[in-house]
């Protein structure tokens, strides 16, 4: 039998974090080797199965993730863009796989992920789930066939407590339907309206981003045009699905070569 391949999970205390845990205790051919939360965590010193709901693994958390990132094969990172940031020098020097469902990078904790892919594979999602990636393909070819005449409004609604919006996903749809018109997706964005906008200008991709609730997330692409109109619709009712892609990419980014990678190439779309 194969060796397990070795995970890490940094966040293991949050909400993917736990899932996260679980599902890599659960799989037969992936092993936890490491689980951290941040300094002054209140669940430091715990076992991560328990933390999860599965019982005692024998993996503390702990508050030391740069010697997880040696001692595994790949890295799964669902936490904040600063901790991601933070990660991302550390999946360098290391050079363990890295797979990142962080939302909300700036465009300078971008630049540190490019960065680190000079020294190993990252594999960096807004969303890991099969049906979000077929969707964002679909909107791609779906822009490409049609002309500006045709309007993308980019609609989203997430649970309550989400602290960015547009959410990551809604923004990869955005860039999705750019690369189908040949643009580049801050040319044409517009982020929000209110007050007097004026009309809608031809060739612009429109977003709405809606909070309530515990909805795991729903997304709708909006191809408008005169006399008809297609919408492309995805929603998540579990967040297994980003935990399946997740562990799915890291199963293939420590096979990878150094480079920046999508869940189209994990997934062979």
């Amino acid at each position: 039998m194969d060796e397990a391949i070795k995970i890490g999970v940094v966040g293991a205390a949050g909400r993917m974090g736990r899932q996260l845990v679980a599902a890599v205790a659960a799989a037969p051919d992936l092993a936890l080797a490491g689980a951290t939360g941040h300094v002054g965590s209140e669940h430091l010193g715990q076992d991560a199965g328990n933390l999860a709901g599965i019982g005692e693994i024998g993996v503390t958390l702990r508050d030391d993730p740069a010697a997880m990132f040696v001692g595994v094969d790949a890295v799964i990172d669902f936490t904040t863009p600063a901790a991601t940031e933070q990660h991302a020098a550390l999946a360098a020097q290391a050079r363990c796989g890295y797979v990142v469902g962080t939302t909300g990078l700036s465009a300078e904790q971008q630049g540190a992920l490019e960065r680190t892919t000079r020294h190993t594979g990252v594999v960096y999602a807004p969303n890991m789930s099969l049906g979000v990636n077929i969707l964002m393909a679909l909107t791609e070819r779906a822009a490409k066939a049609l002309d500006p005449d045709y309007d993308i409004e980019i609609v989203e609604i997430h649970h309550k407590h989400k602290v960015d919006a547009p959410s990551g996903t809604a923004l990869g749809l955005g860039r999705a339907a750019a690369a189908g018109r040949g643009v580049s997706l801050p040319d044409v964005q517009v982020l929000s309206r209110e007050g007097e906008t004026g009309s809608r200008q031809r060739g612009a991709i429109g977003f709405a981003a809606l909070r309530g609730g515990d909805i795991v997330g729903d997304h709708t692409v909006v191809l408008a045009g005169t006399g008809e109109r297609i919408e492309l619709t995805h929603r998540a009712s579990s967040r297994e699905i980003y935990t399946r892609g997740a562990l799915a990419a890291a199963r293939w980014v420590r096979n990878a070569s150094p480079g920046l990678y999508g869940m189209k190439d994990v997934l062979g779309l």
